[in-house]
């Protein structure tokens, strides 16, 4: 069994084509393609924890795309998911996976704190705009599972950790080298 995170579905959303500047030609194209990209990577054994806005209104309507998914799928709440007949009671959560202990919810953190402790922030809500960012007087990086950018398919558990690290070297070379004034010379030497 893999684990895998994504958000921002938005099946049989519209408008969401327009907002976020989606590739598809309309609403049956955009749940076609993101139907398919999802059961190309997600075993029907895998779990995905869904990160918030997984359909539009109607009362069966999530229901309907949960069944045309593969895996087990948890919900945890977004700002979209009332009255689109997915059952959710969870907010937020705090897991571990690969020695890392992981914040998870729909909306980005504005600021540290609120952030509790821990290696990464899993969010959605944010589509397109940006994959990861820190926030200000924080170390912690915090990761857009959204669909817009992760190819329209669930990430694995693996390439978080992968992405995790880079964010981590790159945050801690960018430190390096103000603290050290700016100054890069030749090699790896920084003073």
């Amino acid at each position: 069994m893999k684990v895998f995170f994504t958000a921002d579905c938005h099946f049989d959303h519209a408008n969401i084509i327009k907002y976020c500047n989606r590739p598809f030609k309309n609403i049956a194209h955009m749940n076609y393609e993101i139907v398919r990209r999802w059961n190309n990577v997600v075993s029907p054994e895998d779990l995905v924890y869904h990160v918030g806005d997984f359909a539009f209104k109607g009362q069966l309507n999530g229901r309907i795309f949960e069944k045309r998914l593969n895996g087990i799928i948890v919900h945890i709440r977004g700002n979209h998911d009332k009255n689109n007949g997915i059952k959710t009671y969870i907010d937020e959560a705090i897991m571990s996976f690969g020695g890392k202990t992981v914040f998870v919810q729909h909306k980005p953190p504005i600021d540290k704190n609120e952030i509790p402790v821990c290696d990464f922030v899993v969010c959605g809500h944010v589509h397109e705009k940006w994959k990861a960012k820190f926030v200000k007087d924080c170390n912690i990086p915090i990761i857009n599972v959204g669909v817009d950018v992760w190819n329209f398919e669930p990430v694995s558990t693996l390439s978080l950790l992968k992405y995790y690290s880079q964010l981590i070297n790159k945050e801690a070379l960018k430190k390096l080298i103000k603290s050290k004034k700016g100054k890069i010379l030749m090699g790896d030497e920084i003073k």
